[in-house]
This record gives structure tokens, sequence and C-alpha cells, in this order.
């Protein structure tokens, strides 16, 4: 019988696997790259315009949804490739739903900022 690992011990290996399953995102896919930048150039404007703290909380839920969603995506993206790595239509369907709702998640960031940053450019 295996010894179980003490709960904090268990709790900080998580934090390691997920940090690490951060990194690789970052490292390997182009489209969080791309999400990031928008990220840092939107907490740039968002000094730059002094946004309220209101407007902070639902700029940083938007790039927190955006980005996790990416990472799910990403993830749904390589199980159907590991299972069926040519080309399927049903895989296909699959990663187009999964593209779907970072789009949507996107869309939305997008009107939020704009609800955000049009009246303070205009």
């Amino acid at each position: 019988m295996q010894k179980e690992e003490p709960f904090i011990i268990n709790r900080i290996k998580s934090v390691g696997y997920a940090f690490k399953g951060m990194l690789i995102l970052i490292k390997t896919e182009a489209s969080i790259k791309i999400q990031l930048f928008i990220a840092i150039i939107v907490t740039i404007a968002g000094f730059y315009f002094e946004i309220s703290t209101t407007e902070w909380m639902f700029q940083v839920a938007m790039i927190g949804l955006v980005m996790s969603i990416e990472g799910l995506n990403t993830a749904v993206e390589y199980i159907a490739d590991f299972i069926h790595p040519e080309h399927h239509p049903k895989i296909g369907l699959i990663k187009d739903v999964a593209a779907g709702a970072v789009f949507i998640a996107s869309i939305i960031a997008t009107i939020i900022a704009g609800i955000i940053y049009l009246p303070k450019i205009l």
C-alpha cells in the first residue's frame, strides 16, 4: 500500500503542476502570446486612463477568462489530436466548438474594453 502524502504537500505539488502548465502554454501557444500582449497593453491603458476599481475588476476578470478558456481550448486540441491524429470530421467539430468558446469570451472582452475605454478616448 502506497503511503498518502500530507495534504499541504499535495497542494504544493498541484500548484507546481499548474504553474508548469501555464508556462508551457505561454511558451508554446501563439494565441496565448497574442492574448498576453493584449493583456499587457490594456493593463498599461488602465493605469494611463486611471480606470476605476470596478473597471479594473471587469478588465482583470476578462483577461483571466479569455486566457483560461484559451488554455482549455489548447487542452481539448491536444486531447483530440492524441485520440485521433488524422483529420476526422467529429474531431474537427470538437476543436471548432472549443475555439468558438474562446471567440465568444474574446468578443465579450472586447465589448467590455470598449465600454471602459471608448468614453475615455473620445
